[in-house]
């Protein structure tokens, strides 16, 4: 029995916990696309998590005709595996440890100090290399449009909508190709919507399983990708 979602949830319950749907970011854009027809040619903004939120969120702008921007933030890793985050650093400033996890890994002091640094240098060389002296897009007026290729625990896409609260944002809706449902259903909880094709539950979950075609994307990919968006 299908269990039951926060009613600002939009998923596709065909595609529920099953892996290799999206042929790759792009394809899963354009799923995306189809499930965001309501805001087609409307004043939303989509903004792109890099990396790999931009090949997604590239092709859902470009379907609906709506402008796009990013939110730069990047998840603070372990210093023995790039692939585990115990934090997240935004745009902003804005920094926010999973405590729950920092206290379960031992992590030392120095070592969690060390990360933030390493990690708002990424972030500070992001957006200068992406947005340049690029303000924000209006985000008091707009509604924004978050994007990111999957949630898995969902840390980094929180400390995102938080840093766009911060900043003015009135108005955010989540959208995501896949998604673990715990953290969906804790992300949906924040923002006035939530739209995941793939939700999947269980506890072993990667976001690259419901790609048939999974690889990092540089940020010359993503320079190249935003090149007529932030011009």
């Amino acid at each position: 029995m299908r269990s039951s979602l926060p009613t600002n949830v939009v998923d596709l319950p065909d595609l529920k916990d099953r892996v290799g749907v999206f042929r790759n970011r792009e394809h899963a854009g354009e799923i995306l696309a189809t499930m965001l027809e309501v805001y087609s040619e409307s004043d939303a903004i989509v903004m792109a998590v890099p990396a790999g939120g931009v090949p997604v969120a590239k092709v859902l702008a470009e379907q609906l005709d709506l402008s796009l921007d990013i939110a730069v933030i990047s998840k603070i890793t372990l210093p023995w595996n790039t692939e585990v985050g115990y934090g997240a650093v935004a745009f902003d400033g804005t920094v926010r440890l999973n405590n729950t996890l920092v206290a379960r890994l031992g992590l030392t002091d120095e070592e969690i100090q060390l990360g933030i640094s390493k990690t708002s240098a990424k972030v500070a060389h992001r957006v200068k290399n992406l947005r340049g002296e690029q303000a924000l897009p209006d985000l008091f007026t707009s509604h924004i449009i978050l994007v990111d290729d999957g949630l898995a625990s969902g840390f980094t896409m929180q400390v995102a909508v938080e840093a766009l609260q911060k900043a003015g944002a009135k108005s955010i809706t989540v959208a995501v190709p896949t998604g673990h449902q715990g953290a969906v259903e804790r992300i949906a909880g924040a923002i006035e919507s939530l739209y995941c094709a793939n939700i999947r539950g269980g506890y072993h979950y990667a976001v690259a399983a419901a790609y048939m075609r999974w690889s990092d994307v540089s940020e010359k990919e993503v320079v190249s990708l935003l090149a007529d968006a932030l011009s």
